[in-house]
């Protein structure tokens, strides 16, 4: 993998965000749409995270996402960012805080 400088990294927006709605999307089995909360903004995100979370269970939960990534049409649903999460192959994990911190707080 390539290294990266800081000015690169500080292109990078990510950002907390609340899930406030999240539903399967028809026709795929590993993809899910969640209407997500920055604080003053609410955005629709396309996340392949069905396998491993029931849409119920995401309901409040707050997760880091890549802010500033060019909207993408996927499955017909424009997807306005990318949640964040990390994977061992069999497993997957989002990221979220250990403390509460209020919904579109930047990571650093």
């Amino acid at each position: 993998m390539e290294l990266i400088g800081i000015e690169d990294f500080l292109k990078l927006d990510l950002r907390l965000a609340k899930i406030l709605e999240a539903e399967r999307v028809k026709g795929s089995e590993k993809l899910l749409r969640l209407r997500v909360s920055l604080g003053e903004e609410e955005r629709t995100l396309v996340a392949g995270i069905a396998k491993y979370y029931a849409p119920e269970d995401l309901i409040g939960k707050k997760v880091l996402i890549l802010a500033n990534l060019k909207p993408r049409r996927i499955m017909g649903i424009e997807s306005q960012g990318m949640v964040l999460a990390v994977s061992d192959g069999e497993s997957l994990s989002l990221l979220v805080p250990d403390r509460e911190v209020r919904e579109g707080s930047k990571a650093s």
